[in-house]
């Protein structure tokens, strides 16, 4: 059996292809490592199972091999790097996901969409559950991700309608672990590369946002089972923890773990960014059976340790 992960090179890409070779299947990575690395990879190179191609979503992917399944987890996650080219993230999540279902279709397989908590947009309630239709502003510089995201499932679900093509769909929250990258601008890396080289720590607001924190096995075992259950999984299935903290207690925390002496620096709330998250994962838990075991304060020194030494 041969899975093709899209984005297979990027942070829960890699943790991806890890646990799908362990369970002995081959596992073909296609990554034009926009934000993806050869080094999260590296390892794999050596097995007879695993197969490495340099490759854009956005173009069409040929291939004789047999394919049994597809995951795409191909486009850009943090901030600052999906509004760099915010039209490159849309092609991504729309003719990039449209390759992909085709591409599915072709060699009659299934699929699943890695979506996001971003879908709900700065939700009007908490927690989100798969219900909530989300408040998102198009017009926002967040719209290129928030808004390709939510064009993604709707792809997903009119090719299962219209093609009868077995998809799934997951929504994703914040996800943190070893493997991220120190400049991806996501909150838990600034924050622990900032306060391991004391330097000022950047807050936006007052820091009373909230988020929920998944450490990446939790996760990746959700992934896994979703991916190989026979049926009832097409989702959307929020996956997340649902730990709520808020980002100036988040900060307390890292500090207080790397015995930083780091100053605050406060600067105006970007652009339509939520001011709460957390997850209803309700749905998951009667389907899989399935909730996060790993605690932040666990996570977070995991993290850290694999931070430090990449920190030059």
């Amino acid at each position: 059996m041969t899975i093709l992960i899209a984005g297979g090179a990027g942070f829960i890409g890699s943790h991806l292809t890890e646990a799908i070779l362990k369970k002995g299947k081959d596992v073909l990575v296609i990554d034009n490592l926009y934000t993806g690395s050869l080094q999260n990879i590296e390892i794999f190179k050596t097995s007879k199972k695993f197969d490495f191609i340099e490759w854009d979503v956005i173009d069409k992917f040929k291939t004789n091999r047999k394919i049994d399944g597809i995951i795409n987890l191909a486009s850009p996650a943090s901030p600052i790097h999906y509004q760099r080219d915010p039209i490159f993230t849309l092609k991504s999540n729309t003719i990039g996901v449209i390759n992909l279902l085709e591409l599915a279709l072709e060699k009659n397989c299934r699929i699943l969409q890695a979506s996001t908590s971003e879908v709900y947009g700065d939700p009007l309630e908490s927690p989100q559950r798969e219900s909530y239709l989300g408040n998102v502003n198009p017009l926002s510089t967040r719209a290129c991700y928030d808004e390709g995201k939510r064009v993604a499932e709707t792809f997903f679900k009119d090719f299962n309608r219209h093609h009868k093509l077995d998809t799934r769909i997951v929504r994703i929250f914040n996800t943190y672990g070893p493997k991220m990258q120190i400049n991806d601008g996501r909150v838990v890396t600034n924050f622990i590369v900032q306060a391991i080289k004391n330097l000022p720590i950047t807050i936006y607001g007052n820091g009373s946002q909230t988020r929920s924190f998944c450490y990446v096995s939790d996760l990746i075992n959700a992934l896994v089972e979703i991916f190989f259950a026979l049926d009832n999984v097409a989702g959307p299935i929020n996956l997340g923890n649902p730990e709520e903290i808020s980002i100036k207690k988040l900060l307390e925390v890292i500090l207080k773990k790397t015995g930083s002496q780091s100053e605050l620096e406060f600067h105006p709330f970007p652009d339509s960014d939520p001011m709460q998250r957390k997850p209803d994962i309700s749905l998951a838990k009667s389907i899989l059976k399935w909730s996060p075991t790993v605690n932040l304060s666990a996570g977070l020194d995991l993290t850290i340790a694999d931070i430090k030494p990449r920190i030059n």
